[in-house]
């Protein structure tokens, strides 16, 4: 089974500074317990730089897809989830489940 990541792409909140408190105070020590409890393999952090609609992107992987499906159906999932809308202040943070595919070079 393919490897999967959760990716969660934040817009451009209205307080930059303040969604950065948040989202490092917060939502950070609220979300990594509960994907290391669930396997995750690795998260990547992105802070986007320049004018952009969009602010920050999340990835957080997976061994397998049904791995992610039990932390995002997890009532601790939920829970971080719901905190990702609440801090999310520039709009509805977009979030998507996906398989990679790794070409190495």
């Amino acid at each position: 089974m393919p490897a999967a990541k959760l990716v969660v792409i934040y817009p451009t909140p209205r307080d930059v500074a303040a969604f950065e408190r948040a989202y490092s105070d917060e939502h950070i020590p609220l979300a990594a317990p509960v994907f290391e409890a669930a396997g995750a393999t690795k998260v990547v952090l992105t802070k986007i730089s320049g004018t952009a609609p969009y602010h920050r992107l999340a990835e957080i992987h997976f061994p397998s897809l049904d791995a992610l499906n039990a932390c995002a159906g997890s009532k601790d999932g939920k829970k971080v989830v719901d905190h990702a809308h609440e801090i999310s202040t520039g709009g509805a943070p977009l979030i998507m489940i996906a398989t990679e595919d790794v070409v190495t070079f």
